[in-house]
């Protein structure tokens, strides 16, 4: 079985981020960037698979700058089989449409069976990506998995709601995207990290999947504005003098909190 799980770098949350105001980008090289956590759980999911899946070969996709290579191979110590990096500095900013055309057209040049990818990533949030790549393809998709099993043929798992939880299955190829309920990603061991020096890493270009950013063909998400957030002001503080509840009242009736 062929499963191709879809990566991201992303900046560290434990760091500062900073939007460039003149172009509505995240100033990415302003501080470290990792692999987005939830591409690593589902990349764990897949490498648990070994031993229950025949033939099991993954892939590590990702639409990343030139820089983030480095960031990338660490899903190769992880043990992924290969990595296919597309890098191009026309796809700088792509939005989720030019993206999932991208990824969709990688994914269609290769051999697979499932393709697994996190729910929401850590800087975009889009939450909307994977089931665009779905629909693209034009296989079924299950999206939000708490719990997941996969067969020669088909793969299901379970879906939390509000009212309950949900059980969902699709005959593969198929597209599913995972939550945080899964387990954290495995280290790096040393055999691993000196493998991965040694495992094919195919990097391509938006001409090579016969897309052209700046084509017009297909509608696109425009920036309108782009600001800072404001500052956090002090709120409004009721001191109780014997009227405080009523103070407190007037606040709710006014702010329409009442």
């Amino acid at each position: 079985m062929k499963i191709i799980v879809l990566m991201k770098e992303v900046p560290d949350t434990y760091g500062e981020r900073t939007l460039n105001l003149e172009t509505g980008l995240a100033e990415r090289g302003a501080g470290e960037s990792v692999l987005d956590e939830i591409g690593e759980r589902a990349l764990e999911l897949a490498l648990s698979q070994t031993g229950s899946i025949e033939d099991l070969d993954i892939t590590v996709m990702s639409m990343a700058p030139e820089s983030a290579a480095a960031t990338l191979r660490k899903a190769l110590a992880m043990g992924a089989s290969r990595l296919v990096h597309i890098a191009d500095e026309k796809l700088a900013g792509a939005d989720l449409g030019l993206t999932a055309d991208v990824l969709s057209a990688a994914i269609r040049r290769a051999e697979w069976d499932l393709v697994i990818a996190g729910n929401l990533s850590t800087d975009g949030s889009g939450g909307v990506l994977p089931a665009m790549i779905a629909e693209l393809l034009g296989v079924p998709y299950a999206s939000a998995l708490t719990s997941v099993n996969i067969t020669a043929d088909r793969v299901s798992g379970t879906r939390e709601t509000d009212g309950g939880i949900m059980e969902v299955s699709a005959p593969l190829p198929a597209v599913i995207s995972i939550t945080e309920r899964f387990p954290a990603a495995r280290f790096p061991n040393f055999k691993g990290i000196m493998a991965a020096k040694k495992k094919p890493v195919e990097t391509l270009t938006a001409s090579d999947l016969g897309i052209d950013p700046e084509s017009l063909d297909t509608p696109r998400s425009i920036m309108l504005a782009v600001s800072e957030r404001p500052a956090r002001s002090a709120g409004t503080k009721i001191i109780d003098e014997g009227d405080g509840g009523e103070k407190l009242a007037e606040f709710l009736v006014q702010n329409r909190l009442a």
